[in-house]
């Protein structure tokens, strides 16, 4: 006992100088996010107001309300609807981008600086952006479509419409991101692999289905997961355009979490919205990552 006691005490003296430098993350990381974590689920279990005076606890409540809570389906409804969107259109545009892009031609630069430029704006500016595009009165594009006698068109006050008018605001917001990470993926694949593909006869679009894509699944994997994720947490393009409507068509989640906290005062069942929603993101993505690990 006493060897093994002078052992432990002489490890740990040894290995006192890293436990000192990782100290200041753990109590950070304590302060600032595991407590703001678990103050929240203690949230989701009470009735408060906005100020915490009157607080109230109800236990499961406020999770057992969302069975009941039609707003919040619609809000969950719509979540998933921009995600099938959204996902799909971001990640086949941005790999057939790095693609093209993953060449030598003059301009490369400029182009790849084109495509990226929209991610360095901040979301309010290409809120507005697309504002202005989607005016029916005086917007571009339906200044444009009355050229071909089409229009004018209220893309973000037509509830069937309006959903589909911010993906696509998103998609050219958010793309460039990705397919620099898809072109950072293709620049990684030997020379070597593509040589001998074409010794083979491979060339083309064979070369591609056959040898480029499969060799960008760790990549096309994160950009999946990630692009999930920042979907399913999607807040501010829908709160400038939209504001959630018209008729509710465009509120998502996080809209509806945000209304419920700061619209209605409702902080418990916010937090409890708020908990619900880390927990489809982290089920959705475990389920896509071990998906993809199979295939």
């Amino acid at each position: 006992m006493a060897k093994a006691k002078r052992s432990f005490y002489r490890s740990f003296k040894e290995n006192l100088t890293g436990y000192m430098f990782v100290l200041p993350y753990f109590c950070f990381f304590g302060l600032f996010t595991l407590y703001p974590i678990l103050q929240g689920f203690f949230m989701s279990l009470t009735e408060r107001d906005i100020f915490g005076f009157d607080i109230r606890f109800v236990g499961l409540k406020n999770y057992a309300q969302m069975l009941t809570d039609q707003r919040f389906w619609t809000a969950l409804k719509n979540t998933a609807s921009f995600t099938l969107m959204d996902v799909p259109t971001n990640v086949v545009l941005a790999i057939l981008l790095a693609t093209l892009l993953n060449r030598h031609f003059r301009g490369k630069e400029i182009s790849l600086s084109m495509v990226f430029f929209p991610r360095l704006l901040s979301i309010s500016v290409i809120a507005f952006i697309w504002l202005w595009l989607y005016e029916p009165e005086w917007g571009l594009l339906n200044h444009y479509l009355s050229f071909l006698g089409v229009g004018p068109i209220s893309w973000l006050r037509n509830p069937s419409v309006a959903l589909r008018a911010v993906v696509v605001a998103t998609v050219w917001w958010t793309v460039g991101n990705n397919v620099v990470l898809f072109m950072a993926g293709m620049q990684q694949i030997p020379t070597e692999v593509y040589e001998a593909a074409e010794l083979d006869g491979s060339v083309g679009l064979h070369r591609f289905f056959r040898i480029t894509l499969p060799l960008l699944r760790p990549t096309a994997q994160f950009v999946v997961i990630m692009q999930i994720i920042a979907s399913f947490q999607i807040f501010g393009q829908v709160n400038i355009m939209t504001g959630g409507g018209p008729a509710g068509a465009t509120r998502v989640l996080v809209q509806y979490i945000y209304e419920t906290g700061f619209s209605y005062f409702e902080m418990g069942y916010a937090a409890a919205l708020s908990y619900i929603l880390f927990l489809l993101i982290m089920v959705v993505s475990v389920i896509q990552l071990v998906w993809l690990r199979e295939r």
